[in-house]
């Protein structure tokens, strides 16, 4: 009984879950890095010129399952060092939502396209500053409706239509959550602009971690309100 008592306190203390969280991390970031790799291959060669951003786009579309699945599995990680399956928990959650991500993804990434392509070329058009600060900010909240979107699909098996909705909604509703997403996309466009998307990739984990704790009140509200 004291070996066993012992087990349990080793896989419950404060060490062994900081190890834990470590491992599930470096795990995730792998397999973050391996299935959003088609595209970031691709992307690091490309100059960074407004001609590419529709290819930017193309080379970003493996990564919409790639962060689903990286979501679900630090979301249903185990903080017991003697119960870690982050692998399996990474899978588990692509099969499950890379179709669902896929359906949120394509269209908010065309959407930020678009938006990027029209402020890049903004001289050209001839019309007035403010609506480019008007079109700024459209790209700004489809970024975050975007992230919202991502992680309702992630977590909950809802209609694509549903998931549209809700992610809108609770733009509003949780706005500690919104400001959160809004501080990680900065510091995540600060990091590819002062170096480039590989490292932001090498942090790929962390970042959906800090997504993760940061959208709680998200999760919770959804489960209570919008689940059986």
């Amino acid at each position: 009984m004291s070996n066993l008592a012992g087990v349990r306190q080793f896989g419950e203390g404060p060490l062994s879950r900081a190890t834990a969280l470590i491992y599930t991390l470096v795990i995730v970031e792998g397999l973050l890095v391996l299935t959003a790799a088609p595209g970031l291959a691709v992307l690091l060669f490309l100059d960074r010129d407004a001609s590419n951003l529709p290819l930017v786009a193309l080379c970003a579309l493996p990564v919409g399952p790639a962060l689903s699945a990286a979501v679900y599995a630090l979301h249903h990680r185990s903080a017991d060092i003697t119960d870690l399956q982050p692998a399996a928990a990474f899978w588990r959650g692509y099969r499950l939502n890379a179709v669902g991500a896929l359906k949120v993804w394509v269209p908010g990434l065309a959407w930020l396209t678009i938006v990027a392509v029209t402020l890049a070329n903004f001289r050209a058009t001839g019309l007035p500053l403010w609506w480019a600060v008007l079109v700024a900010l459209t790209g700004a909240a489809t970024a975050l409706w975007l992230v919202n979107a991502l992680v309702i699909t992630s977590l909950f098996a809802f209609r694509g239509r549903d998931v549209a909705r809700l992610a809108a909604y609770f733009l509003f509703r949780k706005l500690g959550v919104t400001v959160s997403n809004a501080c990680l996309l900065i510091v995540a466009g600060g990091v590819v602009f002062a170096s480039s998307e590989a490292v932001l990739a090498l942090f790929g984990s962390l970042f959906v971690a800090m997504l993760v704790l940061g959208a709680r009140p998200l999760f919770e509200v959804v489960r209570q309100e919008y689940t059986a």
